[in-house]
């Protein structure tokens, strides 16, 4: 096998057990070969399962590479993963996960008020499912801040909070109020 081809291999070995992004450095160092080599054939192993239609691809996202089902799959994915499953987010959940998205770092009382309501419950519940995590405590008011994890972008499939969509287009006078997305 030469040396491009089991290099590939390898990345598909390890790629297929990992359950989160991993950066091409890592891959490099786990496979003792230069980050270059690697880099080289993830982008021609993408580009490989593109072409021949694959059910399955392999995506940057987070800073890192993993698997995905091609989204042209999803719904019988979705119905063979989830049927007779209901773990999606509430309204409040969504509501909560999105201020921290667009305003993070963000203590809980800023994200309460900016949604008029008491958000202690859904961060919890944010926190448990892995979608945000602390980062730290406010300087003047030693709240605890929040930001989303690398696990909310890779269920987004973006690669950073920059990608988020920008809410101004969606939200008429929104400017005038301060916006979410002043920062991006």
């Amino acid at each position: 096998m030469q040396t491009e081809d089991r290099i590939a291999a390898a990345l598909e070995a390890v790629l297929m057990v990992v359950d989160e992004p991993v950066g091409a450095a890592e891959l490099a160092a786990t496979l003792g070969v230069p980050q270059p080599d690697v880099e080289k054939a993830l982008t021609g192993l993408a580009a490989e399962y593109t072409e021949q239609g694959r059910g399955f691809e392999l995506r940057a996202v987070a800073g890192g590479w993993r698997f995905y089902s091609r989204p042209d799959f999803a719904e019988v994915v979705s119905r063979h993963v989830l049927e007779g499953q209901s773990a999606r987010l509430t309204q409040a959940a969504l509501e909560t996960l999105a201020v921290i998205a667009y305003r993070q770092p963000v203590g809980r009382s800023r994200v309460a008020a900016i949604r008029g309501v008491n958000v202690d419950s859904v961060v919890k519940t944010l926190v448990a499912r892995g979608l945000v995590e602390e980062v730290g405590t406010d300087p003047e008011s030693g709240a605890i801040l929040y930001q989303t994890t690398s696990y909310f972008l890779e269920r987004l499939g973006i690669g950073s909070v920059a990608e988020l969509p920008r809410l101004s287009p969606h939200l008429p006078g929104l400017d005038e109020l301060g916006s979410f997305d002043a920062a991006y």
